[in-house]
């Protein structure tokens, strides 16, 4: 297998991540594997309902572009349902998960800054929705994320198709504590240019804190609630 970076020239893989000479560092390594951009978003609310917040919530996304590895438009390849997305993913997900998690520790200052985290994907119509999941969805991505950012929970996502200059609402949540209501949040990303086609775009994002002001509880507070209470409320 191999891969053609922005300047043309071609690297060859031979198993796993194996080039003929190693990158000098991640990013480059990246590159090598099909990025195109890298992006960082980055918000701080100051103020919510007319009230300035104590301590301003801090969210960043951090996104890639990156041509997608099971899919040849230029050579009008058919795309196959059933090939094998394991040995790909197993070589990009780990990179991409190292490179933009970097970006958002690089943004929010460090690991013990961030609570809540979240991730996502945008495939371009030429391939499937699965090819976005591989990126995401496999230990592959998402541990490398959790451990970086000194996480335990399950991360939530948002996944999906779409053309050029679209947007995606990432979800976040808790990075210990998934149940923990108050830190259930999104982020908005515009992707200008992106996905062509043949790209798909990887998304890690993550925020210093809780939605402001919360205060609708949580599973530790949550009384029994269960379809009795819609008894009587209706003839």
């Amino acid at each position: 297998m191999s891969t053609t970076t922005a300047d043309g020239q071609q690297h060859r893989i031979d198993h796993l991540g194996e080039f003929d000479e190693l990158p000098a560092d991640f990013e480059e390594l990246a590159q090598r594997l099909g990025v195109r951009t890298i992006t960082t978003h980055r918000e701080e609310i100051l103020a919510e309902a007319g009230v300035a917040l104590s301590r301003p919530l801090q969210q960043a996304a951090a996104v890639a572009v990156l041509r997608n590895p099971w899919i040849d438009i230029d050579q009008h390849s058919d795309v196959d349902p059933y090939s094998d997305l394991g040995p790909a993913t197993e070589m990009i997900a780990p990179v991409l998960a190292k490179v933009l998690t970097d970006r958002l520790l690089s943004t929010l200052g460090s690991a013990e800054n961030v609570e809540a985290f979240g991730k996502g994907a945008v495939v371009g119509v030429g391939g499937e929705i699965e090819h976005a999941g591989a990126l995401i969805h496999t230990p592959y991505f998402g541990n490398i994320v959790r451990e970086m950012l000194e996480g335990t929970s399950v991360i939530c996502f948002a996944d999906g198709r779409s053309g050029p200059s679209t947007s995606i609402r990432v979800p976040m949540w808790h990075k210990t504590h998934a149940t923990s209501r108050d830190h259930y949040q999104t982020i908005d990303v515009h992707l200008s240019d992106s996905p062509r086609a043949d790209e798909i775009c990887v998304i890690a994002a993550a925020a210093t804190g809780p939605r402001p002001f919360a205060r609708i509880g949580d599973r530790r507070t949550d009384g029994t609630v269960t379809t009795e209470i819609l008894k009587g409320l209706v003839k």
